[in-house]
């Protein structure tokens, strides 16, 4: 699917899904292939002709992706590669999916295009919040140039989700017992 510029999203919140985590391949920078190699080996990630990638499994999802409960964690959170902490957000210096007008986000004197993947699950479409418009599209954009490392508004809330997932009641079926008084 084509990206869609940021002013049609209202706002954004990894819900930890992991389909970015399956349907995408992971291209890698040069050093975070280094740090990933160091620690895990390099089985855990694959040449390509001009790019290196993360290995993924055998169902599609990468081999870094873990699940507790219905949630999909990344097992990097230490040194996620950039390409996973902007997903599902695509951040340029020039209009490149066209939307010029909708895509503009000036940050600090500079003139950013930022666009979204239509596909994520945790993106909420309307007129943009004041919280999606001052802390997390900055967010990316300070990640995405490399003047922030630390997510915390361009990442899913592990505790808050756990905690849904935990006190979220589970609806039993209820046998009802037709008992014929005689």
């Amino acid at each position: 699917m084509r990206p869609v510029a940021w002013r049609f999203v209202q706002d954004w919140n990894c819900i930890a899904c992991g389909q970015c985590c399956k349907e995408y391949t992971v291209v890698l920078r040069f050093n975070e292939w280094l740090n990933i190699v160091r620690h895990y080996g390099v089985e855990t990630t694959v040449p390509g002709l001009n790019k290196i990638y993360l290995r993924k499994r055998s169902d599609g999802s990468c081999i870094f992706l873990r699940r507790i409960g219905n949630l999909a964690i990344c097992g990097l959170q230490h040194m996620k590669p950039q390409a996973c902490k902007l997903w599902p957000f695509k951040i340029y210096t020039k209009p490149r999916y066209g939307q010029e007008k909708q895509a503009l986000y000036e940050y600090r004197t500079r003139k950013f295009f930022v666009y979204v993947d239509p596909a994520c699950r945790g993106i909420r479409w309307g007129t943009p919040t004041r919280h999606f418009m001052s802390k997390v599209v900055p967010e990316f954009i300070q990640i995405a140039f490399g003047t922030a490392q630390k997510q915390k508004y361009s990442t899913a809330n592990i505790n808050q989700l756990l905690m849904q997932q935990l006190v979220k009641p589970k609806v039993v079926p209820v046998k009802v017992l037709k008992v014929r008084v005689s």
